[in-house]
């Protein structure tokens, strides 16, 4: 009887684990063997989760597992936590794997006929004075969250810093609110978020202010103040200094990639892997690669991204997954969509921001509307703004970011779905949205956008 061909995993999260699990339904433990390797004690779980954990809105750490390592291991995966992989040997088609246990294994080498590399990204942790010190955490793993929460349960913590206003960071400065504490965001931006056009960016930081988060714009951060102690005691910028008992840092991720550059594994311009459509490293038949370490289509702009979304990451793993049990799959892109809030804020986009479409030589219109959740007439109708923008004599959708309260945030699917088929602004005004005085008025805001919008690129034309 043949022996059994052996996929390796590197990395037990969303899309490690992903891989592994489709695989292992297309293919028996006597076809196809797999072994998983996860630095941490945790698989599959949602780091996403983190902020709401620490915010005392969900459970954890155990409520943001979704599968086990024992869970794993019944299906016929053989997950080795607290597991690093330290060298990738492609001649020799084996890996290096170090048991972090002192009292564990060592080193040893484990081959392979198929590597999956999902080794996700790392946090932005700049180099500066203190910023290792007491009270300054990161939140990327479970273990991260849980030391936060040491912390807060240890520590009489009255004011907190969150250093940079993305994702994470509003999420966790709405957390930290929640546990009364006085927060404040040092973003060195113009607006915070970023990932909006800065006149979206400046609504979002009007309603944090609104609020009682004080969101300081424009603040570049010099040092990590100290204490007699050791602890932390401030963040100090170009221009001031903001008392801190304790200090998060949201500066955004990088794709975790030194162990595949070190095999001479192919990356891009952002330092992700590089693949195919199906999830293959380019270049390479046997080693596929996926989640936050690799780059990404954008099916708007044609060029590579990182994009470092859990929604990703298990779609990748199935592609994988499926194609090395032997079935075929393919990813073929993002529009980068994403959503967010702080509190009662939805915070969501698709598709490019105005910088972005300059970026690769676009020429685009751009439309921004005020309208409303539901009918004006109807109960608790809450505000929102829609923002759209359009390329210039075609008409096609290019991006859509929406600032709005209750049932903003997912109205932002409307224009994925409209970018993801190469839409025009024109083609989306005919879109039959469901309606009802409860969920929209009779023209849903992501359609007053686009008629707007295509108003405008026609306008436009005749100039």
């Amino acid at each position: 009887m043949a022996a059994a061909r052996r996929m390796v995993v590197i990395g037990g999260d969303a899309a490690g684990m992903s891989a592994a699990s489709q695989a292992r339904r297309l293919r028996s433990r006597s076809e196809l063997e797999i072994l998983a390797f996860e630095r941490g004690p945790f698989t599959s779980y949602s780091a996403c989760g983190i902020p709401y954990w620490v915010g005392e809105l969900v459970d954890g750490p155990d409520e943001l597992v979704a599968r086990t390592p024992e869970a794993h291991r019944g299906r016929g995966i053989d997950v080795r936590t607290h597991t690093e992989v330290v060298e990738i040997d492609l001649a020799g088609q084996r890996v290096l794997a170090r048991d972090l246990d002192p009292r564990g294994t060592g080193e040893r080498w484990h081959g392979f006929e198929d590597l999956v590399i999902a080794t996700g990204a790392r946090p932005r942790r700049p180099a500066m004075p203190g910023i290792d010190a007491p009270g300054v955490h990161g939140v990327q793993t479970l273990e991260h969250g849980r030391a936060l929460l040491e912390t807060l349960e240890s520590t009489r913590v009255e004011r907190a810093v969150v250093i940079g206003a993305g994702y994470i960071g509003v999420e966790m400065a709405e957390a930290l609110m929640r546990r009364g504490c006085r927060v404040t965001v040092l973003e060195r931006g113009e607006q915070p978020m970023s990932t909006l056009d800065p006149d979206m960016g400046r609504l979002v930081r009007e309603a944090m202010s609104g609020l009682g988060i004080d969101t300081v714009t424009g603040a570049e951060v010099t040092e990590v103040v100290t204490g007699e102690d050791g602890r932390v005691r401030a963040v100090a910028t170009k221009v001031d200094e903001y008392p801190a008992d304790l200090v998060i840092l949201g500066l955004g991720v990088a794709p975790e990639t030194g162990l595949a550059q070190e095999a001479g594994l192919p990356v891009g311009d952002h330092g992700g892997l590089l693949t195919d459509l199906a999830m293959r490293v380019r270049g390479y038949d046997n080693i596929w690669a996926g989640g936050d370490c690799v780059e990404v289509l954008d099916l708007v702009s044609g060029r590579t991204r990182h994009i470092p979304l859990g929604t990703h990451a298990n779609k990748h793993g199935q592609v994988i997954g499926s194609n090395v049990g032997g079935d075929y799959a393919t990813f073929p892109g993002v529009v980068g969509t994403a959503v967010s809030k702080v509190c009662d804020l939805e915070i969501a986009r698709t598709g490019l921001l105005e910088a972005e479409a300059t970026a690769v030589g676009l020429k685009f219109e751009t439309v921004t509307i005020e309208s409303t959740s539901r009918a004006g007439y109807y109960p608790d109708t809450r505000p929102m703004t829609v923002k759209m923008l359009a390329e210039r004599r075609t008409g096609r959708l290019l991006g859509t970011q929406i600032v709005g309260r209750e049932g903003a945030g997912k109205r932002v699917d409307i224009a994925a779905v409209a970018l993801t088929a190469g839409m025009t602004v024109e083609q989306m005004t005919a879109l039959d949205l469901g309606y009802a005085p409860p969920f929209s008025p009779v023209w849903d805001p992501v359609l007053v956008a686009a008629r707007k919008a295509a108003a405008t690129v026609r306008q436009a034309e005749r100039r």
